[in-house]
C-alpha cells in the first residue's frame, strides 16, 4: 500500500483503476537479432494494430469534436503506409540485424529532422507527425497500451502534470479523479476537476515509476490523500462516504427548477463556465441559468492549426441552440501565458503571464480576431449570444476592438450575412480595468470580474508557481474592495456585473457577493445547485 498527501482542489471521495499519464517517451534499446523475417512480421503486426488504434481515436473524435478535427487521426494512418518510411525502417533491420523497436525509433528520429528543416510550413508540421506514429508502434511493439486514454471504464488519472492542450483531449466520461504531482489550485485541470464535479488532487510527491496502469487508489479530496492498493477496511470505508456523496446529491437535486432568489427576494443569476461543446450536458444537467463562460481558446488547443471560421461558428452554433434562448457569453481567444500553442509561434516570453496574451494577440493579429468574429456574429441568429473580451486594461483597447467588430459587420452586410446584435462586455481582471471601470462602464454592456487573473496581478503573485499557493490569498481584503468597486461603477451606469473567476463558486463568500451587489456569478457546472441552496436560504 502506497499513501501521499497533496493538495486539494475539489473535496469528495473517489475509488476506482488509475491510469497513469505518462509523456515521457519509452526508451529503446538497441538488440542484436538472428531472424530479420520474424522480426519485419512483428513489425507488420504492430503496424496493423497502431492503425486500428488510430481508427477508434478518429471515429471517437468524429462524434466528439467533429471530422475537421478528427482529420489528424486520418493524416497518420497515411504516413504508416508511406512506402519511403516503411522502407526505411525494413532496411535497417535487415542491413544491421537489429530489433524492430529501435529500427522504428531510429527512423522516426530521422523522418522528424528532416521534415523539420524543410521550408514548406506544411511539412514542417509533419515531424511531429511522425514522430508520434513512431512513439505509436514503438508502444505496440513492446506490449504497452497506447496513450489515448481510450479505456473502457473511468480511471483515476495520475499525472506529474496536465497542460490545457492534453486535458481537452481526455474523455471526460471516463475520468473518476485526478492526481497530480505538480500544478496549483488555479491550473486546468483543477478547473476541470471543479466543473466535472470530482475529487482532485495537485501536489503529490509521488513517485510514478512505482506507480502501475491497472492498480486500485482512493483519492479523497476531503483529507487531501491517495491511497494506491489500499485495504479492504479502506476500500469499504471509502464505497459507505461514496454512498453518502451521492445522498447528499440527490438532495441538491430537488433544488433543480427553483430560483436562486433570497428569502428577501433578491435575485442572483447563477451561470456555469465551459471550455467545449460537450460540456453543455453538464450545464443543463446542472441547471444552470445560462452560460457565463465559454471559454472559446479551446477551440485551438490539441490541434495543429488555426480553427477555421466554419469550425468556429459550427461550435458557436452548436451552444446557442442547445441553450435555447438562455444566454450564452463567449470569451474571445484567450491564448498566452499557461495556455500556448505552437502553431501560434508566439516565442518565449520571460514573463508569459504578463506578455503577449489574449486581447493583445487579436489587436496585433487582427486577421485571426476577424476570424472568430464573423464565425460570433453568424452565430448570434441562433441564440442569446453575448460575446466577451477578456484582459482589458483601457478605453483605447476598447475602442479599437468596436472598430475591428464595424469592420466585421460591414463586410458580413456586404456579403448578406445575417447576424443580431450582440451585447458585448468586458472582463475585468486587471487592477488597471479595475480604476477606470466608471469610464469603461459607459463603453459596454456588462462586466464579468475574472478573479484568478485579477488575484494574481493585484497580489503579485504568479498562480501557476505551486511554490507561492500559501501566499495566493483569494479573500484579500484588496480584491473585496476592487470587486466593490466594479460592481458600484457598474450600477450607475444602469449596467450589470458579475464574475466569472474560480472565487464565483467560493461557497465562504457567497453571502458577501451578494451584499455586494453582484448580479451574476459564473461558476463550475458543479457548482449551481450548491450556491443556489445557499442564496435561497440567506435573510
Amino acid at each position: 500500500m502506497l499513501k501521499y498527501s497533496g493538495k486539494s482542489v475539489y473535496k469528495g471521495v473517489a475509488m476506482g483503476k488509475v491510469l497513469v499519464f505518462n509523456k515521457e517517451e519509452d526508451v529503446v534499446k538497441r538488440e542484436k537479432i538472428e531472424d530479420t523475417d520474424a522480426e519485419i512480421a512483428r513489425l507488420a503486426d504492430a503496424i496493423v494494430k497502431s492503425q486500428k488504434q488510430l481508427q477508434d481515436l478518429y471515429e471517437k473524435a468524429v462524434k466528439e469534436v467533429g471530422e475537421a478535427s478528427a482529420a489528424i487521426f486520418e493524416v497518420h494512418q497515411m504516413m504508416m503506409e508511406d512506402e519511403d518510411y516503411i522502407e526505411a525502417i525494413h532496411n535497417m533491420i535487415r542491413s544491421e540485424s537489429i530489433n524492430a523497436e529501435f529500427a522504428v525509433a531510429t527512423t522516426g528520429d530521422n523522418f522528424s529532422e528532416m521534415f523539420a528543416a524543410m521550408d514548406d510550413d506544411y511539412m514542417k508540421a509533419r515531424s511531429a507527425d511522425v514522430k508520434d506514429i513512431s512513439n505509436r508502434i514503438v508502444r505496440n511493439l513492446l506490449g504497452k497500451e497506447a496513450d489515448d486514454n481510450n479505456q473502457s471504464e473511468p480511471v483515476i488519472i495520475v499525472a506529474d502534470d496536465l497542460s490545457p492542450s492534453e486535458t481537452v483531449q481526455m474523455d471526460k466520461d471516463k475520468i473518476l479523479a485526478f492526481a497530480t504531482v505538480h500544478g496549483s489550485t488555479n491550473s486546468h485541470t483543477a478547473i476541470l476537476a471543479r466543473m466535472m464535479n470530482i475529487p482532485a488532487l495537485i501536489g503529490v510527491p509521488m513517485n510514478l515509476s512505482e506507480i502501475q496502469s491497472g492498480m486500485v487508489a482512493i483519492v479523497d479530496g476531503v483529507k487531501a490523500e491517495i491511497t494506491f492498493d489500499p485495504s479492504s477496511e479502506e476500500c469499504l470505508s471509502a464505497m459507505n462516504r461514496i454512498k453518502e456523496q451521492e445522498v447528499q446529491a440527490k438532495l441538491l437535486e430537488t433544488l433543480k427548477g427553483k430560483d436562486n432568489v433570497t428569502k428577501s427576494g433578491r435575485h442572483i443569476n447563477l451561470y456555469a463556465n465551459i471550455g467545449s461543446v460537450s460540456d453543455v450536458g453538464y450545464v443543463l444537467e446542472n441547471d444552470a441559468g445560462g452560460v457565463g463562460l465559454f471559454r472559446s481558446e479551446f477551440l485551438y488547443l490539441g490541434r495543429e492549426d488555426f480553427p477555421t471560421e466554419e469550425e468556429q461558428f459550427q461550435a458557436y452554433k452548436q451552444v446557442a441552440q442547445t441553450m435555447a434562448e438562455k444566454k450564452v457569453i463567449i470569451r474571445t481567444l484567450d491564448i498566452g501565458a499557461d495556455k500556448q500553442v505552437d502553431y501560434f509561434e508566439m516565442g518565449k516570453e520571460e514573463n508569459p503571464a504578463m506578455g503577449y496574451r489574449a486581447i493583445r494577440i487579436c489587436l496585433k493579429q487582427k486577421d485571426i480576431f476577424k476570424t472568430q468574429l464573423r464565425a460570433l456574429l453568424r452565430a448570434t441568429i441562433y441564440g442569446n449570444i453575448s460575446i466577451m473580451y477578456p484582459m482589458i486594461t483601457s478605453v483605447s483597447e476598447v475602442e479599437q476592438i468596436y472598430e475591428i467588430v464595424d469592420e466585421v459587420k460591414n463586410e458580413l452586410q456586404s456579403a448578406g450575412v445575417a447576424y443580431k446584435e450582440p451585447e458585448q462586455g468586458i472582463m475585468i481582471e486587471t487592477p488597471a480595468a479595475v480604476m477606470v471601470s466608471d469610464e469603461l462602464a459607459k463603453m459596454v454592456d456588462f462586466f464579468s470580474i475574472g478573479t484568478n487573473d485579477l488575484t494574481q496581478y493585484t497580489l503579485a503573485i504568479d498562480r501557476q508557481n505551486e511554490k507561492l499557493c500559501d501566499f495566493y490569498d483569494s479573500h484579500h481584503p484588496a480584491i473585496l474592495k476592487m470587486i466593490q468597486m466594479v460592481v458600484d461603477n457598474a450600477h450607475k451606469e444602469g449596467k450589470w456585473a458579475g464574475i466569472c473567476g474560480e472565487l464565483g463558486a467560493d461557497t465562504e463568500l457567497t453571502e458577501t457577493f451578494v451584499e455586494m451587489g453582484l448580479d451574476e456569478l459564473s461558476v463550475a457546472p458543479s457548482m449551481i445547485l450548491k450556491l443556489r441552496q445557499i442564496i435561497r436560504e440567506m435573510d
